[in-house]
């Protein structure tokens, strides 16, 4: 049970958060359109590099890191396991999210709908992961239930979801004035595998018995949904080809939507907003569903072999012992369709410009106002099982020569106090490249970091004339 543990706490440190807060608002990248399709627009049309486009990669934890078992430090590894389950707490989480463009593409529509419209499309391939710390049973494992006879070890702490999904997507921007503009973005999920257990209620209790030393009592409500783990629900198995079918939308089908605007409360304050993937996904296709409900007592066994297995052999007694114990439990094996919903994302800013660019040849503005300098304040907010989680961040935006972008932010979240990030996006003629860091400062020692993050890509524009 301790290898389990271990094995656990190591699976959910290697995770990832969704906030995007260095890409959110970056109007000179293409994919901040990806957060907020009703944000500005400062291009005519792009293309991103097929699979080179946009990559997320980043790490982080709520609880303790790996630095926290695997340090030098001489101290036994087994006082730094347990000091690991004793601190952790139930709400403690630890989220793993990768994601990376297919294919996407963007251009302005000058029709009779007017000049002021854009659509954006494309494709990409995500990875979700949420797991909260199983508390009660990481102790269970740790110390054995014989020094916690009467304490209840509750089966809500166990809340965990991974999915892996492909997004097709069309999107519509439309400048209505100067001060307004909104968007629109429908999406078509396609789930490659997924595996929820999330609504998880009960208990175990160990008392001591009359009929035997101890007495172990179930009251559990407990389910884990799974899909794409079987095919045709003959046997579980996963084969690489079925990644590719599943990802040209031929696994488990769902529809969404994003929303958002811009607005100029004035000519250099700013306030925007976004909600994402308000939608769901239906799972039909090669589903295989686990489920034990209800009240189960076992008191264990004679330990005295010969008086009823008279002639069986030590190895026949302790199966037989593990035979009646998986009999216990009513386990309802079934393929019932099932339906998750998208961890829904909120984005909202408020920004101020200043410093107004000037031409070369004259003391007058280029056409539209721009400014060098912006600075703002940035609140991300993600649905979860157990409620949202939240995120503030302070930013600095620059534009520096004709050619380099630059923003710097600080972050405030549930995995750490001390974020900063910083990203940069170079224009060379019409070639875009981008890379965006959070938490650099924690780079030092990646191994005690509570969160990492890395995001950079490719993409050809056509700009404004």
């Amino acid at each position: 049970m301790r290898k389990i543990s271990i094995l656990f706490i190591l699976i959910t440190w290697c995770s990832v958060g969704q906030n995007k807060q260095l890409l959110y608002g970056f109007s000179e990248i293409p994919q901040a359109l990806l957060l907020n399709p009703g944000g500005k627009v400062s291009n005519m049309g792009y293309f991103g590099i097929p699979l080179a486009s946009h990559l997320h990669l980043s790490a982080a934890t709520s609880g303790g890191t790996v630095y926290d078992l695997f340090a030098v430090d001489g101290v036994n590894f087994n006082i730094k396991l347990e000091n690991f389950i004793n601190t952790a707490k139930p709400e403690d989480f630890y989220t793993a999210n990768q994601q990376l463009e297919v294919l996407s593409g963007g251009f302005s529509l000058n029709n009779n709908y007017g000049k002021d419209q854009y659509i954006s499309f494309g494709i990409y391939q995500e990875f979700d992961f949420i797991a909260y710390f199983p508390k009660d049973f990481a102790v269970l494992a740790l110390e054995g239930n014989q020094g916690n006879i009467g304490r209840p070890f509750s089966a809500d702490h166990i809340s965990a979801r991974s999915e892996v999904i492909s997004v097709w997507h069309l999107g519509y921007n439309k400048k209505v004035s100067d001060k307004f503009t909104y968007g629109v973005r429908g999406k078509i999920y396609s789930s490659v595998i997924n595996a929820t257990t999330t609504k998880n209620e009960g208990s175990f209790i160990t008392t001591t018995s009359d009929n035997n030393f101890y007495q172990h009592i179930f009251n559990l409500d407990i389910a884990l949904q799974t899909s794409g783990y079987t095919s045709d629900g003959i046997e579980p198995r996963f084969e690489p080809s079925d990644v590719s079918k599943r990802l040209l939308l031929g696994g488990n089908l769902g529809l969404g939507f994003d929303i958002g605007f811009t607005y100029n409360l004035t000519k250099q304050l700013t306030l925007d907003a976004s909600l994402q993937d308000i939608g769901f996904i239906r799972h039909s296709k090669d589903v295989e569903n686990y489920k034990v409900k209800g009240d189960f007592i076992f008191e264990g066994v004679d330990p005295i072999f010969f008086d009823q297995n008279e002639g069986d052999t030590a190895d026949e007694f302790f199966s037989n012992i593990e035979q009646e114990f998986e009999d216990l439990f009513d386990v309802n094996d079934n393929e019932e369709a099932y339906t998750t919903w998208r961890p829904v994302k909120f984005n909202t800013s408020l920004n101020y410009s200043f410093g107004e660019e000037k031409t070369k040849d004259c003391n007058c503005l280029e056409g539209e106002t721009l400014y060098v300098n912006k600075i703002g304040a940035q609140l991300y907010a993600i649905q979860r099982s157990k409620g949202p989680q939240l995120a503030l961040t302070a930013y600095y935006y620059r534009r520096f020569f004709k050619g380099l972008r630059a923003k710097v932010s600080y972050t405030l979240d549930s995995y750490t106090f001390n974020n900063i990030g910083l990203g940069l996006s170079t224009h060379i003629g019409g070639a875009n490249f981008y890379i965006l860091a959070d938490n650099f400062l924690q780079y030092q020692n990646i191994y005690d970091a509570q969160s990492v993050s890395l995001q950079l890509g490719f993409n050809y524009i056509f700009n404004k004339k």
